[in-house]
Parts: structure tokens; C-alpha cells; sequence
């Protein structure tokens, strides 16, 4: 059955790639929800989505947006699809909107006896019992996979939303998370009953992607100026052909696993951890769909392997800043979309997502934490082209003063490696150089201490074949800073094939 997280909500895996094959999309967002909290970027999360099926050729789309999506009209969406297709064929479906927990429809079925739901723009909690129709509960869920199961068709399920949790850092956006029903309320449907006795382990092609574990929520996070869900923005650049390292023209589970968990962590600022059902792959080849099926037919498979310049994705090289209690203009802002803010008085400098950045900040350092995350914008964007893994542990979206953390970067399979710290005052720290190695070894920081400054640190793990004595040299100076990183990175990696790792690490005073 599908549990937990909405069974985290899935995503179906193939094991063969034929030409052949079908892929149909069901696509869902809801911004809209007039008896509860409205969301920002859900709607263009699903917009995202869809242009990006489109783009690889998807066989058929039909989108739902925020009034139009109507439980009935989604569930004859599907039917239609499981009739229309068969073995090997695929639906991918895609979410992103509010999710919510209710007391449990059949008894002992629920270990936490709570069944989870996606809300959709119908259902009031005041009216709870006249509008429980428009919810699409997880035993739902598991009879409509069951279906496509039984006719050997794949099902690929994402939902960026959330069921339950909390967050330690002071946040200042919305979540996915939508007020749970109290009163317990009759079953919406037959599938609802009857879903209930379907387990997950019968599934053998579904497999769940959830925008974080069931103990976080899932939060709008600022992504080029605009509210978005981390868990949709990078599955859309997966689809697009990021997540397709080995340029064979289609994502295997292992190729979207690696790339999902990598870009959600980095644009989220590591306030959130995706999370798959299964939790391990069926097969190391297992694959999720094709993605350019020009590109397949002809052989041509370069265009997978290019990397754009980083101004080409549309990174400005320009921070949105809101300054209070100051006079001075830092060079590098008049960006577009919601602004990192300074208050001059506290000293205090906040990310667009509310997040305390940097403390003690002021009119002699301001201008390198506005170069700091410049950098680190044009580090995202390289990012989310080639992303590569690194690890801090024990895993929190903060740390306090004191805490014991260790930082892991494995080897990259590059010939180069450079590792090095953006601390919170616009500082870069370099911490190892890898130069013209004939093997790429681990890099390993082992227990570290949080200490003052608090604010946001990120470390950086920068792994490509291009040479990098030079940047070595520079960082070794003590007189660099962020914005010459920038141009020594965009002179020398920008556009290559090379890997971005970044690991943020958000610290402050133990309460």
C-alpha cells in the first residue's frame, strides 16, 4: 500500500527502453484553494513540468490548474490512460499543491492511523463531510496504480507536497502543508475501500518520489527570484536532459535519484530531503522514461552532453537587495524577483527565504555577502546542469554553537578537484586542491565545531577535467574574495563539463 508520505507519491521505473513505448502525463497544481492557505508556485511548478514532457516528446498531456482540477475529471483522466495503454507503457503523474492527514478511513490500516490526502481546491474542513469528494486519499492512490499495474503499465508518480512536520529554521515562506481533519470521515469513493488492501509491496512498477521525508515539510523556496517547489523545479531540469549523464537519451532511477536528491538539497538550502519508494532501485538499469527520442532514433546523443554557459540559463550576475537603515547601494544588486534583504541596524542579512544569512553585517563588509551570493547563484546554475554529492553529518537544517559535524566530498571521477567555504561573511576559505590527479581521492573534514559567526556557510566542491592551478594559486591568497572567484570560475569552467557540489550549512547561537 501506499503509505507514509502518500507513499511518498510515485514514480514508475521501467526496465526496458523501447522507441516504441508510450508515455502519457497527468500534471496537477494548485495555487488556489479559497477555504484554505493559498500557495505561490505551485501552479508554475506544474507549468514547469508540463513544458518539460512536452518538450521530450510526451504522447499526451492533460493539466489540471488550480479550479479545473476536479476530482472526477482526474480520475477520468486515468482511466482513460489505463485503457488506452499497455505493457511497457507509462503515466507519469505529477502534483504539486497542498497535502494533508486525516484520522484513518479503515480501521487498522494506518500504522499512525492517519491517512494522507492531496487537497484539492473543493474540499472545505468546515464542510468537511458535503465536500470530502474533492481529496485524493492514499488508498486511492494504490487502487488507480493497481490498475495500470495489472495491465503491465509503469506509473510514474511525483507529488511536491507535504503531510506532516516542522522545520527548526525560521523560515519566513509557506508549506505544502494544509491544516489536518480532525473528525473522521467517510470513504470518498470504492477505490478508498478497496485500495486499502492493496500493499506496496505487490507494486512492482511504481515507484514513489515525495518532496521530503515524512519528519519535514515541504516549503516554497526562492528559486530565480520566484516561489517555487524544489522537488518540481529539478524534476523538470531532469527531464529536460540534466539528469542524463551518460547522454543515452533516457533517466535511469539511479540518474534521477543522484541528480533530484543533489538540486533539491542545493536550491532548497538543504531544508528538505526528497524521498523514493522503493528506497532502492529494482535494477542498477532500471530506467524512468525516455527523453529525447529524436535523439535516440538518429544516435545523435550530443546534445545531452552540452553545457551551457551559466548566462545562458538566465543568471544575471545581479542580487535582488532591500536595504534598510543605509545609504549605500552595494554594486551587483537590482535583480529581479524577492529580494535578499540587509537591516543596516541589526546588522542582520536574510535570504529571500527568511533565513538569517549573516549577523553583524555591516556597511564595511556588505558589499562581499552580496558578492557571496552572486557566486553562489552562479554555482547553482552550474549546479543544476552537473551535480555532484557530497554529504554533511549528523544531517539538520541547522546547527548550534557547539555541534560536531563532519563534511564528506567521495571522488569524482574527475582529474581535478577544488573544495573551499563561502562563510557567511562573504569570505572564501580554500580547504583542498586536487590538481592533475591521475585519480580523484575522497575529501573528508572530521569533526568540525560550529562556532561564531552564525549565519548561512556553504561549502563548495567544485570537480572538472579543466586545469585548476590557477584558481588553486588565487585562493591560496589571502586577499581574494568571492568576486574574483567568480571571474577566475567563469573564465575557467563556465560552460565545461564539469560538477557542482554545494553542501549549505546554517548555524546560529545554541537556545
Amino acid at each position: 500500500m501506499v503509505r507514509g508520505l502518500l507513499l511518498a507519491l510515485a514514480l514508475c521505473t521501467v526496465t526496458a527502453s523501447a522507441a516504441s513505448a508510450r508515455t502519457y502525463a497527468l500534471v496537477v497544481g494548485v495555487d488556489a484553494y479559497p477555504h484554505d492557505v493559498s500557495l505561490d508556485g505551485a501552479v508554475k511548478d506544474a507549468k514547469d513540468v508540463e513544458g518539460a514532457l512536452r518538450r521530450v516528446g510526451t504522447d499526451k498531456i492533460q493539466s489540471f490548474f488550480d479550479a479545473a482540477a476536479r476530482k472526477d475529471d482526474i480520475r477520468a483522466a486515468w482511466t482513460d490512460y489505463v485503457a488506452s495503454l499497455g505493457d511497457g507503457d507509462t503515466i507519469i503523474f505529477t502534483y504539486a499543491g497542498h497535502g494533508a492527514q486525516m484520522p484513518e478511513l479503515v480501521d487498522g490500516d494506518e500504522a499512525d492511523g492517519l491517512d494522507e490526502f492531496l487537497q484539492l481546491p473543493g474540499f472545505d474542513r468546515s464542510r468537511a463531510e458535503e465536500t470530502g469528494r474533492e481529496i485524493i486519499v492514499d488508498n486511492e492512490l494504490n487502487a488507480w496504480f493497481a490498475e495500470a499495474e495489472a495491465r503491465g503499465i509503469k506509473v510514474l508518480f511525483v507529488s511536491d507536497s507535504c503531510f506532516s512536520g516542522g522545520m527548526s529554521r525560521a523560515f519566513s515562506g509557506k508549506t505544502r502543508l494544509a491544516q489536518a481533519v480532525k473528525i473522521k470521515l467517510q470513504p470518498p469513493s470504492e477505490d478508498a475501500v478497496a485500495g486499502a488492501k492493496v500493499k506496496e509491496a505487490q507494486f512492482g512498477r511504481v515507484t514513489v518520489l515525495a518532496a521530503s521525508l515524512e519528519s519535514q515539510p515541504s516549503p516554497e523556496v526562492i528559486i530565480n527570484g520566484e516561489a517555487r517547489g524544489a522537488l518540481s523545479w529539478s524534476f523538470a531540469r531532469a527531464i529536460e536532459g540534466s539528469a542524463d549523464r551518460n547522454g543515452d537519451g533516457s533517466m535511469s532511477r539511479l540518474e534521477l535519484e543522484d541528480y533530484v536528491f543533489a538540486n533539491v538539497k542545493h536550491q532548497s538550502e538543504a531544508l528538505q530531503v526528497p524521498n523514493f519508494t522503493p528506497q532502492i532501485p529494482r535494477s542498477e538499469d532500471e530506467v524512468v522514461m525516455p527523453l529525447t527520442r529524436s535523439a535516440v532514433a538518429t544516435g545523435d546523443l550530443s546534445a545531452q552532453k552540452t553545457r551551457k554557459r551559466v548566462g545562458e540559463t538566465g543568471w544575471t550576475g545581479k542580487l535582488s537587495l532591500t536595504v534598510t537603515g543605509s545609504a549605500i547601494i552595494p554594486q551587483n544588486t537590482g535583480g529581479q524577483g524577492i529580494a535578499y534583504r540587509w537591516d543596516a541596524a541589526s546588522g542582520v542579512f536574510y535570504t529571500p527565504n527568511g533565513d538569517v544569512a549573516g549577523e553583524n553585517i555591516g556597511e564595511s563588509n556588505i558589499q562581499d555577502v552580496v558578492d557571496k551570493f552572486v557566486l553562489l547563484d552562479f554555482l547553482k546554475a552550474m549546479a543544476a546542469q552537473n551535480p555532484g554529492t557530497v554529504s554533511l553529518t549528523p544531517r539538520k537544517d541547522i546547527y548550534a554553537a557547539g555541534d560536531r559535524i563532519s563534511f564528506d566530498a567521495p571522488a569524482s571521477g574527475y582529474r581535478n578537484m577544488i573544495v573551499f567555504n563561502l562563510a557567511n561573511t562573504g569570505e572564501v576559505q580554500l580547504l583542498d586542491v586536487q590538481a592533475e590527479g591521475t585519480e580523484s581521492h575522497a575529501f573528508k573534514l572530521s569533526d568540525l565545531q560550529v562556532v561564531k559567526p552564525f549565519g548561512a556557510d556553504h561549502l563548495i566542491t567544485i570537480a572538472t577535467n579543466e586545469p585548476v592551478d590557477a584558481i588553486g594559486v588565487a585562493l591560496t591568497g589571502k586577499t581574494i574574495d568571492a568576486a574574483q572567484v567568480l571571474k577566475l570560475l567563469m573564465g575557467r569552467i563556465d560552460g565545461t563539463d564539469t560538477s557542482v557540489s554545494i553542501q549549505p550549512l546554517y548555524t546560529r547561537e545554541r537556545l
